[in-house]
C-alpha cells in the first residue's frame, strides 16, 4: 500500500509494509554534477505533484571494495547522479512526534552507500525511532582538496542533510528536537567532526560513534591524494583540471592508488581537512551526550581475510614499531600480555588501540571536565565495547561486525557474522541504541573515573571497569 508524506520541496509517495512506512531516494541537494560539480550542495529544485519514493536512489561514484572484502562488506551501485538522497523509516501512523536516528555509513570515506540491506531501518521504525540514512559524496568528488573549490564538501552534504531533517522530518512522524546522529568508522570520523562545527551547530542533540575517533588533517596533507591523482592523469590538481577528466577515468585512477589502503595499515586516502569554515582548528568541546566505543578485534577484518595476521613475522613487526614511532616498552607489553600470540596479532592489537581504543578513550576523559574552566561537564558520555567473536574466516570480533546486531538486522549481516549470530545479543544491542536515541540513557552507568565500559558479548553481556587500561595508560 502506498502512503503520502509532505515536504518543503513537494510531496513524496512511500511504501507501507505491515506497520512500518519506508520513503527511499528522497533528494536532500541538487545533483552534484555539471554546474554543481566539486561545489557546496546546492538546494534541490521544487517539484509538483507527487514523486515516487519507492526505490532506492543514485549512489556515490566509487569502485567496489577489493578482494576479498567485496565478499564480506558488498557494496550496492545504483548509477545516476542525483545521489544526495536519503531513505526514512517510520512507523505507519505516529501519535505524539518520534525521535530520530540519522545513520552516516562508512566506508573510508571512498565507498558504502545508505541502500546496503544492512542498514534497513525497519528495527528501528518498529520499536519508535525514525530511521534516516543519508547518501554524500566520496572520494575526491566529496573529499579532494583542490584550491578552486570548497573543503570537505562530503561533511557539507551531511550537514545539508541535516537540514532536510530538521525542517522536514515532523512530515514523517519525527521529532527535530530530538535527533540522534549515528556513524560507523568513517561515519563515525564524520560526526566526530561534526559535532565541532559551527555549520552543524543545532541539526542533532546527540550522537553515537561506532569504531570512529576524532581524525582531521592539514589541507596539504589532505591534498597529497589529488596530486598524486593529478600526476597519474596528467592535468593540474585542481577541481576544473579533474572536471575535465572522463568520470570512470577519474574512478580508474582513484582505486589504483587508493584501493588497497586500509585504517589499520595505512596508505594514501580521503580524509576531513582543517579548513576554518566547517572544521575549526580550536573547536569548542561537543554538549551533546555521546555513546562510543569499538570492536575487541576491529584489525582483523583486514589482518585475516587477507593473509597479513600470518604473514606478519618478528622483522616485519619491528619495522612496524620503528614506521609508527611505537616505543619498545610498549611492544613488550602487549608481548607479555600474549605470550603465545602470532607477530600478526601483536601488531593488529597495537593498531586497533594505537587508532581507535586509545583515541576513544581519550574522548571520553576529555568530557570529564571542560579543559578550559575545569568544570565538569553537563553532558555524558557512554563507552561500549562488542566482543562477541564471529566464526566466519576466524574474524573474531572485528571492524563493522557490530552493525547488524544495532540494527537487529542478522539476515543482512551473516557474510560478516555468519548464519547462527545469536538473536539475543542483537536484541540488548538495539535496545541500547534505541533507548539512547530515545531518552539519552542506554542503560548503563555513564563514564567517569572508574571507567566503565558495556561489553557486549553472548552469552554475558555486562559493565567492567577501566578494562586493559595498563595497555592503553602505554600509549600516552
Amino acid at each position: 500500500m502506498d502512503i503520502i508524506a509532505a515536504t518543503r520541496h513537494g510531496k513524496v509517495r512511500g511504501r507501507v509494509d505491515g506497520s512500518i512506512a519506508s520513503y527511499l531516494g528522497i533528494p536532500y541537494a541538487a545533483a552534484p554534477f555539471g554546474v554543481h560539480r566539486f561545489r557546496a550542495p546546492a538546494p534541490v529544485e521544487p517539484w509538483e505533484g507527487i514523486r515516487d519514493a519507492l526505490e532506492f536512489g543514485p549512489t556515490a561514484p566509487q569502485r567496489p571494495y577489493r578482494p576479498p572484502l567485496d565478499r564480506l562488506i558488498p557494496d550496492v551501485d545504483i548509477p545516476g547522479e542525483e545521489c544526495l538522497n536519503l531513505n526514512v523509516w517510520a512507523p505507519r501512523t505516529v501519535g505524539e512526534p518520534l525521535p530520530v536516528l540519522v545513520w552516516i555509513h562508512g566506508g573510508s570515506l571512498r565507498n558504502g552507500s545508505a541502500a546496503m540491506p544492512l542498514y534497513d531501518g525497519r528495527a528501528f521504525a518498529r520499536d519508535g525511532v525514525v530511521l534516516v540514512s543519508i547518501n554524500y559524496r566520496l572520494g575526491v568528488e566529496g573529499f579532494g582538496v583542490f584550491p578552486d573549490a570548497p573543503d570537505n564538501r562530503g561533511l557539507l552534504d551531511q550537514i545539508a542533510a541535516l537540514t532536510w531533517v530538521r525542517d522536514n522530518i515532523a512530515g514523517f512522524g519525527g521529532d527535530p528536537g530530538r535527533v540522534t546522529v549515528c556513524g560507523e568508522s568513517a561515519g563515525a570520523i564524520s560526526i566526530a567532526a561534526l559535532l565541532t562545527s559551527p555549520r552543524a551547530a543545532g541539526l542533532f542533540h546527540r550522537a553515537i560513534l561506532q569504531s570512529g575517533p576524532p581524525h582531521t588533517v592539514t589541507r596539504d596533507k589532505g591534498a597529497r591524494t589529488v596530486r598524486a591523482m593529478a600526476k597519474a592523469l596528467r592535468v593540474p590538481a585542481t577541481a576544473e583540471g579533474f572536471a575535465g577528466v572522463d568520470r570512470e577515468r577519474l574512478l580508474d585512477v582513484q582505486d589504483e592508488l587508493v584501493g588497497r589502503a586500509d585504517p589499520v595499515s595505512g596508505g594514501p586516502g580521503f580524509h576531513i581537512v582543517v579548513d576554518d569554515d566547517v572544521v575549526p582548528a580550536d573547536p569548542p568541546p561537543p554538549s551533546v551526550d555521546l555513546l562510543l566505543g569499538c570492536n575487541r578485534e576491529e584489525y582483523r577484518l583486514w589482518f585475516v581475510p587477507s593473509g597479513a595476521v600470518e604473514r606478519v613475522s618478528r622483522l616485519t613487526l619491528r619495522l612496524a614499531l620503528l614506521k609508527f614511532r611505537i616505543p619498545g616498552r610498549v611492544a613488550r607489553l602487549y608481548r607479555a600480555g600474549r605470550p603465545d600470540a602470532r607477530p600478526g596479532v601483536i601488531l593488529g592489537e597495537m593498531a586497533t588501540d594505537l587508532l581507535l581504543r586509545g583515541p576513544l578513550n581519550r574522548l571520553a576523559d576529555s568530557r570529564l571536565t571542560d579543559s578550559r574552566t575545569g568544570d565538569s561537564r553537563p553532558a555524558r558520555t557512554f563507552f561500549y565495547e562488542f566482543a562477541w567473536r564471529s566464526p566466519v574466516l576466524k574474524l573474531g570480533a572485528c571492524h563493522a561486525l557490530e552493525i547488524g546486531f544495532v540494527f537487529d538486522n542478522l539476515r543482512h549481516g551473516e557474510a560478516l557474522s555468519g548464519p547462527d549470530a545469536p538473536q539475543p545479543l542483537a536484541d540488548v544491542m538495539h535496545r541500547a541504541w534505541v533507548d539512547f536515541t530515545t531518552s539519552g540513557d542506554p542503560g548503563w552507568t555513564a563514564w567517569d573515573t572508574r571507567r566503565p565500559v558495556r561489553v557486549f558479548d553472548h552469552p554475558g553481556t555486562s559493565t567492567v571497569l577501566a578494562p586493559r587500561q595498563e595497555e592503553l595508560r602505554a600509549w600516552l
